[in-house]
């Protein structure tokens, strides 16, 4: 219980600390980059006090900076929190509109140009995608998204919602998918006891999205479900050292 409450306390300092850098920097047009440094921060922050260790497989293959829509499994808010601390910079998260609203963080949120969707209205949520293509092109950003949409119960892997499909078929830009293990241990959905832990986070081939089509896009969705399936299951592959 200590634990618990010493990751929560920090979750507050650290989140709004970091959140209020960032948007006095906005204001002052600072580099960008620094936007990137209080994303990477606040997610090491997190880890450190919680007491979890992050491995990452297959880092290897997503070296070359290129834009990349990068779909994930997702069983706890430490999703997050190892994906931006350990996947290669500038990349953006696609989230519900809801973070958004968060006073300080939700301003930093968007200074940052993460994306907010509303997945309730769907004209709203192509407008976004919209969006999202623009800024990858613009500043060659990749973007990671939960496909499931929110956070999975018991660790299985829920029904895929069909954003990050269109958005890779619009932007031509290629998908690597990933599987989170371990997450759920650390803090399950709707629990507030933070367990400390290992998380793995397992990357997977590049997926060319040029080979599918409008037409084809539900192949696209089995295909990337697959491979997110099968990169949940523990694999005996060489890692990089922990966060």
């Amino acid at each position: 219980m200590i634990r618990s409450i010493w990751a929560w306390l920090n979750l507050f300092i650290a989140t709004f600390s970091l959140s209020g850098i960032a948007v006095v920097a906005a204001y002052l047009r600072l580099p960008a980059k620094i936007f990137d440094w209080a994303g990477r921060t606040w997610s090491r922050w997190m880890l450190r006090v919680s007491g979890v260790r992050v491995r990452v497989e297959g880092l290897e293959r997503v070296v070359a900076p290129v834009p990349r829509i990068f779909v994930s499994n997702h069983q706890s808010w430490f999703d997050v929190f190892a994906l931006a601390a350990r996947l290669p910079e500038p990349y953006r998260f696609v989230a519900k509109k809801e973070l958004a609203t968060i006073p300080v963080f939700g301003r930093a949120w968007k200074m940052a140009g993460h994306i907010s969707i509303d997945r309730g209205d769907t004209g709203s949520a192509i407008r976004t995608l919209d969006e999202a293509g623009r800024l990858m092109r613009r500043d060659r950003s990749s973007v990671i998204i939960f496909a499931e949409g929110t956070r999975s119960p018991t660790g299985e892997l829920r029904p895929f919602k069909k954003g990050a499909f269109m958005l890779a078929l619009q932007t031509g830009v290629d998908i690597v998918p990933v599987g989170i293990r371990g997450s759920r241990a650390v803090l399950p959905k709707g629990g507030w006891r933070v367990a400390p832990g290992e998380i793995v986070v397992r990357i997977g081939d590049v997926i060319r999205t040029a080979d599918y089509s409008f037409d084809t896009r539900d192949q696209l969705m089995k295909r990337v479900r697959v491979e997110i399936e099968r990169l949940m299951q523990p694999a005996p592959e060489s890692a990089t050292p922990a966060a």
